[in-house]
């Protein structure tokens, strides 16, 4: 999925008059009076997120800091490997010595840091640091944090940020996902003074953040490839249907099958027999890096399908679809928990609802049947049409 780029200060715009706008702007928001102008959408949705959840603009707290978990968290983040292409892809910004690169995980800690001695002093008095926890529920509005929340990238510039400790930053920040599983694995951003925005930054960092992601996904193929040297083999020599995949249900081989791209497997596959959406009761043998499945007839299923719908403040939005054979999660966009949250009424919402919920404007009903769309390729069979709803075989709990 391509990044969104938005730079907070457009190209011949003065940055020092957009300051002061913002001043007045930030100033007028944090009061509950009429602002000169809107702030850039990503910017106010932002804001009403930080405020629903409590947290003050002036609040002198910093930061939480988890430097004693550090290496386990560098270790855990799936990032460890591309710190040397986002050092490289990244040092026509941080060899200016005006700004620095800084790498955060899923949940906004800052994991590595390099770049500018001066900026580091900097960004130590501000709880910058390895180890700091950047997200929203934490510090506020700011690019890593508001890149985690809308799952997009996005530049703050000065008064953009929450805390007003951090106006005197700029910061560009993109996110970067598995595209084997669409998760979010942290953040690469570029931060400094706020004199040193630049509209091209922005797209230097995402276009970083797009190559990491292509150099995880060149290495998921690897892996399929290297699979497929087992499964070729292994299925030829079945006398029925089958196929391989790898831990993630990426399809590596197929047996007497139509061809397909990946199933959903459970969080834990942990049983001998499995139901999946895509191919029924199946039976469940171990492969290196993988799994070999092969249907069955097909057996009722016991018990209804659970899903969670996590909305609590602070965390990133998620949906959790558990059943009798296993469990697996999905992180949420903005948007789709949006969606989810409207459908988990239960009273069935026709496209022109939604449209008029979620953007005041029924018509944009290309926009909503597009949007469900997509979530209904994750929630295989989970959400009906006719109007859009949860299907009646799901039991739906909802937290918030």
């Amino acid at each position: 999925m391509a990044h969104a780029v938005e730079p907070a200060v457009a190209h011949g715009e003065d940055p020092r008059t957009y300051a002061r706008l913002l001043a007045e702007v930030y100033d007028a928001t944090m009061a509950g009076e009429r602002p000169p102008a809107r702030p850039r959408e990503v910017i106010g949705d932002s804001w009403e997120r930080v405020i629903a959840a409590g947290l003050r603009p002036d609040s002198g707290a910093g930061p939480a800091i988890h430097s004693a978990d550090l290496s386990r968290l560098r270790r855990e983040s799936g990032l460890a490997g591309l710190i040397d292409d986002f050092t490289a892809g990244l040092a026509p910004i941080t060899d200016a010595g005006s700004s620095i690169m800084v790498v955060s995980d899923a949940d906004g800690r800052l994991l590595w840091r390099s770049g500018s001695t001066r900026v580091l002093r900097e960004a130590d008095r501000l709880g910058f640091v390895e180890g700091a926890a950047w997200s929203e529920s934490d510090v506020g509005t700011n690019a890593i944090g508001t890149a985690l929340a809308s799952r997009a990238a996005v530049q703050t510039f000065s008064a953009e940020h929450f805390a007003r400790n951090q106006h005197p930053w700029t910061c560009s920040a993109a996110p970067i996902r598995d595209r084997r599983t669409g998760r979010v694995l942290g953040v690469v951003d570029v931060s400094g003074p706020a004199s040193t925005v630049h509209p091209t930054t922005l797209a230097l960092v995402a276009a970083v953040a797009g190559l990491a992601e292509a150099t995880l996904r060149e290495s998921h193929l690897a892996g399929l490839d290297q699979l497929r040297t087992v499964a070729a083999p292994l299925l030829a020599g079945l006398s029925g249907p089958g196929l391989v995949v790898d831990s993630h249900g990426w399809v590596a081989a197929v047996g007497q099958l139509a061809p397909c791209t990946r199933v959903t497997l459970p969080s834990a596959v942990d049983s001998a027999h499995l139901w999946l959406p895509e191919l029924g009761q199946c039976t469940v043998e171990p492969l290196p890096g993988g799994w070999l499945l092969r249907p069955v007839a097909d057996e009722p299923r016991d018990g209804a399908t659970r899903v969670t719908l996590d909305l609590r403040s602070g965390k990133a939005p998620s949906v959790t679809v558990a059943g009798a054979t296993g469990e697996w999660r999905h992180q949420l966009t903005p948007r789709h928990a949006q969606i989810l949250e409207l459908l988990a009424d239960g009273r069935g919402h026709t496209a022109a609802q939604v449209a008029a919920s979620l953007f005041g404007d029924p018509a944009r009903v290309v926009t909503v049947r597009a949007e469900i769309s997509r979530l209904r390729r994750v929630l295989s069979g989970l959400i009906a049409a006719q109007p859009y709803r949860f299907a009646d075989a799901v039991v739906l709990e909802t937290l918030r």
